[in-house]
């Protein structure tokens, strides 16, 4: 059973004003899937392939004049050349929806895309399937753990491949190709060990520093991997919420990664009754919901304004969701139970904002590891499950 993926709509709507669109995201996300599906009219050119790749660089025009009514062109990260003569193209031929391109690596072919196709080209980012989706496609499973370590890679659940088998190939590959591609790095056994010490540091303040004193690395190495990991979609810096509240607020970003069944392949947890007892699964489960977060975000097509809330005094939120004038604050607890500290920190959280110049509605959810959902002191407590029912678009409940 095919799934449909929620960012099809919002795909087709830019498609009626842009003569170009790009589909950004992770290998293995769906992104070919998802714009042959959106649209089946479009001829399918993979520049993944040496053949066709060679064809399109060698002879440019000749290439987009094959396809002077439009395509779906796949892996275009592979010809950024082709970019240029792309802009001249549809100059001369603006008809909305023409050209979809797809790429695996989101900084470079987002800078080639600003310089060659400014004002002409919508981007899109397409990341793993979420928890809505996987309801849909009736493959959403009830047990927290099992769904944390197993992951949202379509493959895994399209396939029934085991997680722990297609997320080592998925690893290898990934290292073999993206990043040989993306650095030369000639200790791919280095970077693999950074990889691993970077999902041991999932849903945790960053300090690149000891980062790569651990990897055997310099502060500038370790930037320059961390910078490979986030333009292929592994993991993502959230920036902490900074804003009227003086020098008492952090500034230092938390790293999280996109996918929680990586994260437990990275970390050797090799079960989700494993997963269970790991001293790190409240952390895995706060990169989890952030994810979820962000995908809601993406998948409709909507740029995100999430951060995080810490000063230096140890008050917290987990996230920071801001929608207009409206804003949300997060918590994470993957236990089935939520003790009253937590809502005592989201109070605590909301009064300094406020104080800072907020307005005075703020929203408050904690998402937990349980099964009941209820309100309590002005708190919206989401059970883990119902994560994708809840309107994050719109950072203020009832």
């Amino acid at each position: 059973m095919m799934l449909t993926r929620s960012l099809e709509g919002p795909l087709k709507s830019r498609a009626r004003h842009f003569p170009v669109l790009v589909v950004t995201g992770p290998r293995q996300s769906g992104k070919t899937t998802l714009c042959r599906a959106a649209f089946p009219e479009l001829p399918y050119v993979s520049l993944e392939l040496p053949d066709v790749r060679r064809r399109a660089l060698d002879d440019p025009r000749g290439f987009l004049r094959q396809y002077a009514d439009g395509a779906i062109l796949d892996e275009v990260q592979y010809t950024p050349e082709l970019l240029s003569y792309l802009q001249v193209d549809v100059d001369a031929r603006p008809s909305p929806g023409r050209y979809v391109l797809t790429g695996s690596q989101h900084f470079g072919l987002r800078q080639s895309v600003a310089q060659s196709l400014a004002g002409r080209a919508a981007m899109m980012d397409l990341l793993p399937f979420s928890r809505g989706e996987l309801r849909a496609g009736k493959l959403a499973k009830d047990d927290l753990f099992r769904v944390l370590w197993t992951g949202s890679y379509p493959a895994i659940h399209h396939r029934r491949i085991p997680a722990a088998e297609w997320l080592g190939s998925y690893v290898a590959t990934y290292v073999e190709r993206d990043v040989r591609q993306l650095l030369n790095v000639s200790d791919l056994l280095a970077f693999q060990t950074f990889l691993r010490l970077c999902a041991g540091r999932t849903g945790q303040l960053l300090n690149l520093s000891p980062l790569g004193s651990d990897a055997g690395i310099t502060h500038n190495t370790a930037r320059s991997w961390l910078g490979v990991l986030e333009a292929s979609y592994i993991c993502f810096r959230l920036p902490p919420y900074f804003r009227n509240i003086g020098k008492r607020l952090l500034t230092t970003p938390k790293l999280h990664f996109y996918d929680s069944g990586l994260v437990c392949y990275l970390l050797g947890i090799r079960s989700p009754d494993e997963l269970r007892l790991h001293p790190l699964r409240g952390a895995i489960f706060e990169s989890w919901v952030l994810s979820e977060i962000v995908k809601t975000y993406m998948h409709s097509g909507t740029v995100s304004d999430v951060t995080f809330f810490r000063d230096r005094y140890g008050q917290e939120a987990d996230a920071v969701v801001q929608a207009g004038q409206r804003t949300l604050l997060v918590e994470a607890k993957s236990g089935e139970t939520v003790s009253s500290d937590v809502f005592d920190g989201l109070d605590k959280v909301a009064a300094l904002l406020k104080a800072g110049g907020m307005p005075p509605k703020i929203g408050k959810t904690i998402v937990y590891g349980g099964h009941d959902r209820w309100t309590q002191r002005e708190t919206t407590v989401l059970p883990w499950g119902e994560i994708d029912r809840y309107d994050w678009l719109v950072a203020e409940r009832a």
